[in-house]
């Protein structure tokens, strides 16, 4: 019960809720990060770094940027597992959610083919 408390209680905030549902679908940089949720990168960064600290994201660096992504122990526990499915089902059919996925869906169209060209 503790653990449920603790991960939920983390998960009250608005943005790590979108960031989290976006980096529970694929591995992504900082930058398509802050183009989905139209955000500074110094917010999307903080909300990460949380995120990372209470073991829900990890991330690894290729040359400038960051790339996130649902940590390996996250991903083993059952507990987190559900909940992560949970908000992918029912935080796609907030507006927010659904900006989020058309945005990011239009910057990896156009920024994959840069090999990660963030601005």
């Amino acid at each position: 019960m503790k653990e449920l408390t603790r991960i939920l209680g983390w998960l009250a905030d608005p943005t790590r809720l979108r960031l989290l549902r976006l980096i529970y679908r694929q591995e992504l940089c900082v930058c398509e990060l802050m183009d989905a949720v139209q955000l500074p990168q110094y917010k999307v960064s903080r909300h990460l770094l949380e995120l990372r600290r209470i073991g829900l994201a990890e991330s690894t660096r290729s040359g400038r940027w960051m790339h996130y992504r649902i940590s390996r122990a996250a991903s083993r526990d059952p507990l987190v597992q559900d909940v992560l499915k949970f908000l992918d089902v029912h935080l796609r059919e907030f507006p927010e959610a659904q900006r989020d996925d058309a945005r990011l869906a239009k910057r990896l169209a156009a920024g994959r083919a840069d090999q990660y060209a963030c601005s």
